[in-house]
């Protein structure tokens, strides 16, 4: 069965707000990278509620989805990913307390997970995931289209 993703790309104090993986030791090929805060969808979430709570865990913030900005077909990870513009309504950045800060065995190979905002125009200077979106992101900001 194709998995659902989605992720948020919120703009923050200047720049974007992010997730910084450190020390992935299941990716031996990747293990420094950024990443849209995101994940998998709950049973009977719709994509922005999905949005919302994934954005919530990760980073402590409450957001509202804006719009659909970009969607992907992973046929590697069989999964289909959503992203969406969301803006920052309440709460302090960098309190997420999601399952990936509980300090669970079964992350341990995920390495660390630092909420971090990085500034519009360095977007295109890091590795960030997945390089598609990376890549239409920078073409949108460089065009002012977001």
């Amino acid at each position: 069965m194709e998995r659902t993703r989605v992720a948020g790309i919120i703009f923050m104090n200047g720049g974007i707000a992010l997730m910084h993986r450190k020390g992935v030791l299941k990716r031996k090929d990747m293990q420094e990278y950024y990443t849209f805060p995101g994940g998998g969808l709950e049973e009977g979430e719709t994509l922005e509620e999905g949005t919302i709570r994934e954005i919530k865990e990760e980073f402590g913030i409450d957001v509202k989805v804006v719009k659909k900005l970009y969607e992907l077909k992973s046929e590697k990870f069989n999964q289909k990913e959503y992203f969406f513009l969301c803006e920052y309504v309440s709460g302090k950045f960098g309190t997420g307390e999601g399952p990936e800060f509980s300090n669970n065995p079964k992350y341990i190979d995920s390495g660390k997970y630092i909420p971090e905002i990085i500034k519009k125009e360095e977007i295109k200077n890091i590795l960030l995931l997945p390089p598609e979106i990376k890549e239409k992101l920078v073409e949108d900001l460089e065009n002012r289209n977001i």
